[in-house]
């Protein structure tokens, strides 16, 4: 597997936002909903505690690059 790394931007909003990287990464590895998203990257949904956490990352040859994280009490889609 993969390693994952994170852009300063991330680890802000992660920072901000209280949410763990361990929780980014089980949204990437284990997500509820994945989508393509702008310029080759993905957005992978999960529902975790009362949140709903979207995290946008890119696979690279050698890593996954995680670019932002966002959070909501309600689900992104629907």
């Amino acid at each position: 597997m993969k390693s994952i790394r994170y852009d300063r931007h991330a680890k802000r909003r992660m920072k901000e936002r209280e949410v763990a990287e361990e929780e980014a990464e089980m949204a990437i590895n284990n997500p509820d909903y994945i989508e393509p998203s702008i310029k080759g990257r993905k957005n992978a949904y999960k529902f975790i505690g009362s949140r709903f956490l979207r995290v946008t990352f890119k696979e690279e040859i050698e890593n996954i690059l995680v670019i932002t994280v966002t959070i909501r009490k309600k689900p992104f889609k629907g």
